[in-house]
């Protein structure tokens, strides 16, 4: 593994010890980095473990006989315990998507958390108010890492996230009359443009957009999948990702987010993150990447490891590491990141 010579020392042992507090970790190393196929017997056992003990268990103990989490509907609020984030961090944590509870969680999200319109909204209405890319682009991804690929509901709303990014078949904010259009709450134009960011393409939303659509086998991409992903990766390398100067609201500084790393994310996006998108697509040997992969190998410590610069500990059913220190969900984020970016 010659991208392990960028490191300062090896974090794999402690990566891929037992730890019943994280056990997604080691079987997310052990897919993720060692190849390991889903059948491998240690592969298995350590599932299972994800399924036991530690954040998993805790969030599904929370949940209610219908599969939502607090209360039944389209799941955005409260933050972040309703039905949309408990799936979102279900995913990153590495349930098992064939888990009874996990599958009825999904279901009453594909159910209840869908515009007419085919994707997900924060405010169930009749239109496409409520819809923004970092909430479609989580959600699809978290649907994918928890096998729903092919469902017709999920393809739906994949293929609005694409639509709504290249505005293929979706009419101007301001044509009222026209039966599909954009909404000035929301997403309010192609190119990621977004009520939430001033109107203004919105950067956390496309790295969202992205990680969905990068995890969409290629050769199950549609046109409109393929065009939105093109679209995607342009303007996320127009800039500097290591310096996150992309377009914000009022023409202020990057949020201070992009340069603090953790875990689970919500909608928050960070250097790390956007790394992960374009890495995945294929983007690793890209030079106008090397700036933030840097940035990257500049955070780790002495024994190759990343600490958790940012966490949503206290909002969510339960911790996850500790502030400040050393994280393995962090490392193992940015040891995938460095192996893509070396294949």
């Amino acid at each position: 593994m010659a991208w392990m010579e960028r490191l300062n020392a090896d974090p794999l042992p402690w990566l891929l010890e037992p730890d019943p507090e994280n056990p997604g970790v080691r079987y997310c190393a052990l897919t993720g980095l060692l190849d390991r196929p889903a059948d491998d017997p240690e592969v298995r056992r350590a599932r299972a473990d994800v399924m036991a003990t530690g954040p998993v268990p805790a969030i599904l103990a929370a949940q209610r006989p219908d599969g939502s989490w607090v209360k039944p509907g389209s799941g955005y609020a409260p933050k972040y315990t309703g039905t949309v984030w408990s799936v979102i961090f279900l995913a990153q944590l590495g349930a098992d998507g064939e888990d009874p509870r996990v599958r009825a969680g999904c279901e009453h999200l594909l159910n209840h958390g869908r515009s007419p319109f085919g994707g997900f909204t924060a405010v169930m209405t009749q239109s496409p108010a409520g819809m923004i890319h970092c909430l479609q682009g989580n959600l699809c991804a978290a649907l994918l890492a928890l096998d729903w690929a092919g469902d017709a509901r999920l393809e739906e709303a994949l293929d609005w996230l694409a639509r709504s990014i290249t505005g293929e078949g979706i009419a101007p904010a301001g044509q009222k009359d026209a039966a599909v259009r954009y909404y000035r709450s929301g997403n309010s134009g192609p190119g990621f443009a977004c009520s939430a960011n001033s109107h203004r393409p919105c950067a956390w939303g496309a790295v969202k957009a992205m990680l969905a659509l990068g995890k969409v086998l290629p050769a199950a991409r549609t046109p409109a999948m393929q065009d939105a992903i093109a679209a995607g990766v342009r303007f996320l390398l127009e800039g500097n990702p290591a310096l996150a100067d992309y377009p914000t609201p009022f023409d202020t500084k990057p949020s201070g987010s992009w340069f603090k790393f953790g875990y689970p994310i919500a909608y928050v996006t960070d250097v790390l993150q956007n790394l992960e998108a374009l890495t995945a697509l294929g983007c690793g040997d890209d030079p106008r990447l090397a700036d933030a992969l840097d940035l990257l190998l500049r955070k780790q410590d002495t024994q190759g490891r990343w600490k958790m610069e940012y966490t949503y500990n206290g909002k969510m059913w339960v911790d996850v590491e500790a502030k400040g220190q050393p994280s393995k969900w962090v490392t193992l984020r940015a040891l995938r990141v460095l192996k893509r970016a070396d294949a």
